[in-house]
């Protein structure tokens, strides 16, 4: 991975910041389908409403509650900053492991999908695919931190 694409290492503080409590955040909406009455708001929407044989309505001004949109873009946000940050010593061996955690990722997230294709449907389905948006960067970070962990203790351990 290029290390021109990565930002400053600093900002990966920042990233988990907002990561760990909107993963919290977004767990407890999951389950408890609640959301913020005070965060209903009157917002801008390109496509409001989707309905089969009426009009469509494009650009127009509706109500909706902003619980879920805000969780959804500090969690992405924090996502991005925590995978896209270099490392305090980041090397080519550090860009490998990016690498390979970003291509396992990938990989093991269509194979998710493909599963998704073959035994989930109707509504339940689009669901599915709400999370699936999350789930290559959640993979990466879980693999590129396990691998960074493994190396760390194999390169203490020959110490």
């Amino acid at each position: 991975m290029y290390s021109n694409l990565l930002i400053s290492s600093k900002y990966k503080k920042i990233g988990w910041m907002l990561l760990l409590p909107s993963t919290v955040l977004a767990i407890i909406s999951i389950f408890s389908n609640k959301e913020i009455t005070w965060l209903d708001a009157k917002v801008f929407s390109i496509f409001p409403e989707f309905s089969l044989g009426r009009e469509r309505k494009y650009f127009q001004i509706i109500e909706a509650n902003l619980t879920n949109t805000i969780i959804r873009v500090f969690f992405i946000i924090g996502a991005l900053l925590v995978s896209f940050s270099k490392e305090e010593n980041e090397d080519e061996y550090i860009a490998q492991l990016r690498l390979k955690s970003l291509m396992w990722a990938v990989l093991i997230n269509y194979l998710f999908l493909i599963l998704a294709f073959l035994f989930i449907f109707n509504i339940t389905f689009i669901s599915v695919m709400l999370y699936n948006m999350f789930t290559v960067l959640i993979i990466f970070i879980l693999k590129f931190h396990i691998s960074l962990y493994k190396s760390s203790k194999f390169l203490n351990s020959e110490k």
